[in-house]
């Protein structure tokens, strides 16, 4: 019974992910470390892919992805023009540590609050780290939950294929 409900939830999440695929983001404002409102479905990259990562503070798996992509993200940049939203779905009581990490680890990318999680919901989130990548058409064209060392690798190579 144990893994009969296990593969039901696996197969179940693995649906959910795929009826995101081709779908643009939704029409939801967030804050950055500035405090300033973003519009999500509103981030442009001139054509080039654009890589939305949600994470949070107390997420290890999260920070170990974001910290790997981290060592690679300026050659990426320069070779595909990618960019990565890193998405913090930290809340109310953690939002605080937020900053203060990102600069801890000298970060490069566009940082976003979801506190509420409305962008974590509208996009089926259900647990961190979860990744989509967008084409430059601003369509989901891939996704991935959870993180392994090496799957940096293989979202690396998904985006050069854009």
């Amino acid at each position: 019974m144990k893994k009969l409900l296990t593969f039901s939830i696996a197969l179940l999440s693995s649906l959910m992910m795929m009826a995101q695929t081709g779908k643009s983001l939704p029409s939801i404002k967030l804050k950055d470390l500035s405090g300033k409102m973003v519009d999500i479905s509103q981030f442009k990259n001139d054509g080039k892919p654009i890589i939305i990562n949600f994470w949070a503070t107390w997420c290890k798996p999260c920070k170990a992805e974001l910290n790997a992509i981290a060592e690679e993200y300026e050659d990426w940049q320069d070779e595909t023009g990618v960019t990565l939203i890193a998405v913090s779905i930290d809340d109310a009581r953690s939002t605080g540590r937020v900053e203060p990490y990102v600069n801890g680890q000298g970060w490069e990318y566009e940082i976003l609050l979801d506190p509420n999680g409305d962008l974590k919901r509208a996009m089926n989130v259900n647990n961190v780290p979860h990744t989509f990548l967008l084409d430059g058409n601003g369509k989901i064209v891939w996704q991935h939950n959870n993180y392994a060392a090496g799957d940096e690798e293989e979202l690396y190579k998904k985006v050069e294929a854009l």
